[in-house]
């Protein structure tokens, strides 16, 4: 059997820019901040976990990189509203933004309360919402940005039991779409990133049995890693994706084709 080989991590140049990520404190959140981290850019990252996202400003600066840890509830509009400010204060500038918190309070729809809807809808579509917002204005000053919104496959093809996370994660692609035709006459690109089946925490409490089920369905046979979208994000915050935008970027080893 032939050796597999190491791959090289995606290089970019995001020397002398800012980003900010969302739910940064596990997996592919915290996987794209130190990805970006690792390519120059200075990194502000969010979530509900202040000690996790200790341990990430702690990974990202022990490696040479620059990162701030803020605190925010993504669901309060004058909180967002203060930590873009914030950051625009201290560093100058806003170039990235990853939304990429998200939650799920998966039953199905006869079962689903009203509250589990209102959850996943206000994390998953109206936060992005509230950050694009806030964003806008500083990119659209300097006449430069990136958004990147983490979205899913369940999004573009549905998945039984998600009908709220669906729902939140098709409206986001329909947010990027629109925001990104509004945004692109002052140089900002908009785009969406879907992950398919990612290894992390969750996929790995289906245990065993079901996860070989689930590799059996995708065509790559495995899967994907949480640095893999997380390059994916970096190729599209980059400056190289200019002329990109309005684009949802699927990740998923061939599962919806």
């Amino acid at each position: 059997m032939a050796e597999t080989k190491q791959v090289k991590p995606l290089q970019v140049d995001l020397s002398d820019q800012v980003a900010l990520v969302t739910g940064a404190s596990q997996g592919i959140g915290r996987a794209i901040a130190e990805t970006l981290a690792a390519n120059g850019a200075t990194v502000c990252v969010l979530a509900r976990n202040q000690e996790k996202l200790a341990s990430v400003v702690e990974t990202i600066t022990s490696a040479g990189g620059k990162a701030d840890a803020m605190p925010c509830d993504v669901s309060q509009p004058e909180a967002v509203e203060k930590v873009v400010e914030a950051i625009v204060e201290k560093h100058g500038r806003l170039d990235i933004l990853v939304n990429n918190a998200g939650v799920t309070r998966d039953t199905l729809l006869p079962r689903m309360s009203n509250d589990e809807w209102d959850e996943v809808l206000s994390t998953n579509l109206r936060a992005p919402f509230l950050f694009m917002r806030a964003a806008s204005r500083p990119m659209m000053q300097q006449r430069y940005g990136r958004i990147v919104n983490i979205s899913s496959v369940s999004g573009m093809i549905g998945n039984p039991g998600q009908a709220n996370y669906s729902a939140s994660k098709a409206g986001l692609i329909g947010l990027t779409q629109t925001v990104a035709k509004e945004l692109a006459g002052r140089k900002v690109t908009v785009n969406a990133v879907a992950p398919g089946f990612i290894s992390s925490d969750m996929t790995d409490a289906l245990g065993p049995a079901l996860l070989d089920v689930v590799k059996k369905r995708v065509p790559a046979k495995r899967l994907g890693l949480a640095t893999e979208i997380a390059e994916a994000v970096a190729f599209l915050a980059s400056p190289s994706a200019g002329y990109i935008t309005a684009q949802t970027l699927v990740v998923d080893g061939g599962l919806i084709g």
